[in-house]
């Protein structure tokens, strides 16, 4: 297999024309093009107001590949195709002396379990939450009744909080063994559509994401696996440094040496227990901010230019970053194209945002969180779940300042610019639901954050024009960006520091931010499990 990279067709080229660039490039018959694939298809906008272009990245059969490699040796755009396939663990022979258990089913417990179950090795799920059917009814019950059901919403149950999102599947992580990719595979396998597997930003959307997740549930119970839902665990059966297994909430206790910690990061009452039980964890970085939202069509114009809303192109989006003068970084988070916010606290008496889209982006308007970094030492140094008392405490506000019923506090920007409470949105209308209460959103995040943000917005506006205009929305708060924690694991092992044969995992672990690099994580962790089964199991050597 040969792969040529940075191979530009027009926006409107015709299906043949990408053959007839690559035997053109390579100067060979046509025949001797045997297959042809598309690893990956993006596209170059600076010069959106004279030309887009696709930007392909292809992988090829040809039927002299080391005469055509030789004769090219010179272009660095031609090369041997990497090897991107999976190559999975061997499958245990015979019976196996324990069962592992993950915790948790967001993508990480979800590519964990599903790498066990295809070693043979009977991974019993544990989900505190519901299954996407019941769990996509709590949470419409939230939106649209204010009804909150603690376990069972944004962030708990099966799918995990990726789940209603924009189903973003892309990622900045480091993948030399191309996991991504095998995760991307199992989820067409699923039903995801196929162009996931190319497109430089691919996304499935919550609709087809439920399904996807529901989907391998089944593969991994085909396998042998075991997946409970509503089981929250409440202690580690822990002995001598070791753990033996978890205890549930209704007291049944589930024994094995093997235990992932897959828990997504808004498990509070899980960090509280692993801290108590002794577990090492300790404060990570995390973000506090504001959903903003602007027209889609506004957005499409400044990054597309006259090909704003061409079919091929889809919602546009952005992705920005802003030094403030007191030292503190804003960035957007999480932007979703033609999307909604929604409403995402899993605790009553608090309120929480998040972005979702659907597949097809077609809403009204696109949201993004704009949100500020903030450090332990800094800004909250007193222990390791310092950072959940920040989170808590801004998330209770915010429900006050919404009227004390789930409606969130949201402000007008021009009115946030100038320190003056919003009375009404006048333009751009938002879409939280159950409903935003306009109100000065200055005390619903640290000063630091409030300064920093009011001078990113007109900066912002920069890069993308109207983005600090008068009737954009500001809802909050955003909180919920990553981890507050890590449970800090060993590098080679990924067990934890202090607790042998605890796997923590995922994002409520630290180690993923996102869909995909929680999916990745997942197989890594799911493969340290095997193998340290398999090594003493019956299957040993086979």
């Amino acid at each position: 297999m040969l792969r040529i990279t940075e191979l530009s067709l027009p926006l409107d080229h015709p299906p043949q024309a990408l053959r007839e660039a690559i035997v053109r490039r390579l100067g060979i018959a046509d025949e001797a093009l045997l297959s042809c694939t598309v690893f990956k298809r993006s596209y170059d906008a600076r010069k959106k107001n004279s030309e887009i272009s696709f930007v392909y990245i292809v992988d090829l059969e040809l039927r002299d590949e080391a005469q055509v490699l030789q004769r090219l040796a010179d272009d660095r755009h031609v090369m041997p195709a990497p090897d991107t396939r999976y190559h999975p663990l061997p499958r245990v022979q015979g019976s196996i002396t324990e069962r592992p258990v993950i915790v948790g089913f967001g993508p990480c417990g979800l590519f964990a379990a599903l790498i066990l179950a295809q070693a043979g090795l009977c991974p019993i799920v544990l989900e505190r939450g519901r299954d996407v059917r019941r769990r996509t009814k709590d949470t419409w019950a939230l939106w649209r009744q204010q009804v909150l059901t603690p376990e069972s919403n944004v962030q708990f149950g099966e799918g995990g909080a990726g789940l209603f999102s924009d189903g973003k599947l892309y990622s900045q992580i480091k993948d030399p063994h191309f996991y991504g990719r095998k995760v991307m595979e199992e989820f067409v396998k699923a039903g995801a559509p196929a162009e996931i597997l190319y497109v430089s930003k691919p996304h499935i959307g919550t609709f087809r994401l439920t399904g996807v997740v529901a989907a391998m549930r089944e593969q991994i119970i085909t396998l042998g696996g075991e997946v409970r839902f509503e089981s929250r665990v409440s202690e580690l059966l822990l002995e001598d440094g070791r753990v033996q297994g978890v205890q549930l909430e209704n007291g049944e206790s589930i024994h094995s040496h093997h235990v992932v910690l897959a828990l997504g990061h808004s498990s509070r009452d899980t960090f509280r227990m692993l801290h108590r039980q002794g577990v090492f964890v300790e404060a990570k970085p995390f973000a506090i901010g504001f959903r903003i939202e602007h027209p889609q069509s506004m957005i499409d114009r400044a990054r597309l230019g006259k090909y704003a809303g061409h079919p091929e192109l889809g919602a546009a989006d952005y992705k920005l970053v802003h030094h403030a003068v007191n030292g503190r970084a804003v960035y957007s988070f999480c932007m979703c194209p033609g999307g909604t916010v929604v409403a995402a606290t899993s605790e009553p008496e608090r309120v929480v945002t998040n972005g979702m889209s659907q597949y097809s982006r077609n809403e009204r308007n696109a949201n993004a969180g704009i949100v500020v970094g903030i450090e332990p030492r800094q800004d909250f140094p007193d222990g390791p779940l310092a950072g959940i008392a920040l989170q808590e405490q801004l998330e209770s506000h915010a429900f006050v300042l919404g009227g004390s019923n789930y409606c969130a506090p949201g402000q007008q920007v021009g009115d946030f610019l100038r320190g003056k409470a919003s009375r009404a949105f006048t333009g751009v209308q938002p879409s939280y639901k159950p409903g935003v209460t306009p109100t000065d959103l200055a005390s619903a995040l640290p000063g630091y954050a409030i300064e920093a943000i009011r001078e990113a917005l007109p900066a912002f506006a920069r890069q993308i024009r109207g983005f600090d205009r008068e009737d954009a929305v500001l809802t909050g708060v955003e909180t919920r960006t990553s981890s507050p924690v890590r449970i800090t694991r060993d590098k080679e092992t990924l067990q934890s520091l202090n607790t042998q044969g605890l796997y923590p995992a995922g994002e409520g672990a630290g180690y993923a931010g996102g869909i995909l690099s929680a999916g990745v994580d997942g197989i890594r962790v799911g493969e340290a499990v095997a193998r340290s089964l398999l090594a003493t199991s019956s299957g040993r050597g086979q």
